[in-house]
């Protein structure tokens, strides 16, 4: 009879329990078979202590501490083995997570012993990267060896592997979930945008929404850098910089930014008249309002619209607080009407605490106000 794959169980319920004492032992064996010096048994007790009360990331951190205990101390060393296990990691399924996730501890623990020794540490890093990602990773040496990875990761823009053009973006992203802020690359994205430049025609999707990403991280700090940068990029576009842009600009939007509508081909100064009223003028917390609007050209062109709401809610102090809620895209013809129905739920949630009181809601099109009303909320 085969022996069966212990891994090859039920998924885990959560993305920590990845890393549990099956996949352990398996990255104990694949260590043990290219270091025969390793030891492993003691890695895997040491490995396993205390393991289940740690959320993921403490667990990667916790694996790649008792490497360094293990391991010999010089990183040239390790860093051979660490390519060659990278080039035979095993079955590489995306429907098999555990092997991405058992790579995390590899991937921490190069970047954090190779710092010393950047320019090998930024070879593993990338042979390392299409196991998992080495986003986290290589933050470090941008920070404490900026021109040295900076040079490499405009090397990387040109690379075969997706992996490896993706860490490029990935890595610079000022804001990068769960990675903390580049504070320099935050102040002055210029070098961002140099690496974006390079990657905004990627036929690479998984490259595409990393630019992507990294246009909408900036936005937050630079919007009219990003817009002017978005605005040359149209210049002779291909599909893959337009879907780029429209992403990357999504912060801006959702914001009400009105610049960045004629950018993604939507009407610049619409010529419309607006009608918009509630059915109700009180709303009591738990219910649904609903809201009516009409939408009138006023011009002979047709116009593309981006028709959104934003509701200024009361806070606990009297003062308010706007959120921007999608509502729709319309082709308007020339000198017709649209009517729109929609429902907003002032309903209990747990992410917003509700204060009563007058709550306006306005009308935005292509991100300017063009009608409002006001609506009383009543709490229980």
């Amino acid at each position: 009879m085969a022996k069966s794959d212990p891994l090859a169980e039920s998924p885990p319920a959560l993305l920590k329990d990845h890393i549990n004492a099956n996949s352990i032992d398996v990255l104990a064996g694949l260590i043990k078979g290219y270091q025969p010096d390793f030891p492993d048994d003691k890695f895997r007790v040491m490995a396993m202590s205390q393991l289940e009360s740690m959320p993921l990331k403490t667990r990667v951190n916790h694996l790649s501490n008792v490497l360094a205990v293990l391991l010999v101390e010089d990183f040239s060393v390790n860093a051979k083995w660490l390519k060659q296990v990278a080039a035979h990691w095993p079955n590489q399924e995306p429907s098999k997570g555990w092997h991405s996730f058992m790579a995390w501890p590899l991937i921490d623990y190069a970047g954090k012993q190779g710092l010393q020794q950047p320019t090998i540490a930024l070879d593993v890093l990338k042979h390392l990267t299409p196991l998992f990602t080495a986003e986290f990773a290589i933050r470090p040496y941008i920070e404490q060896h900026f021109e040295l990875t900076f040079k490499e990761l405009l090397r990387w823009c040109d690379d075969e592997n997706e992996h490896v053009r993706r860490l490029a973006s990935e890595g610079m992203r000022p804001r990068l979930p769960w990675g903390g802020h580049l504070k320099a690359l935050k102040q002055d994205p210029q070098p961002v945008f140099e690496i974006l430049s390079l990657l905004r025609d990627d036929k690479s999707k998984y490259v595409q929404k990393s630019v992507a990403n990294n246009l909408n991280d900036i936005s937050k700090d630079h919007p009219q850098r990003v817009i002017d940068i978005c605005r040359d990029w149209l210049k002779n576009s291909t599909p893959q910089r337009r879907w780029i842009i429209r992403h990357g600009l999504r912060s801006l939007i959702k914001a009400g930014e009105p610049a960045v509508f004629p950018l993604l081909g939507y009407s610049d100064h619409p010529a419309v008249e607006i009608d918009f009223d509630l059915t109700e003028q009180d709303v009591t917390l738990g219910q649904k309002l609903e809201m009516l609007l009409s939408i009138h050209s006023k011009t002979s062109q047709a116009q593309q619209l981006v028709v959104d709401y934003r509701v200024w809610h009361v806070k606990n102090n009297g003062k308010t607080t706007a959120k921007v809620y999608k509502w729709k895209n319309i082709a308007l013809p020339a000198k017709e009407s649209i009517y729109l129905k929609k429902s907003h739920g002032f309903l209990k949630l747990t992410t917003r605490q509700y204060y009563g009181g007058q709550h306006t809601i306005e009308i935005l099109i292509n991100g300017v106000v063009h009608n409002q009303a006001t609506v009383n909320l009543v709490l229980d």
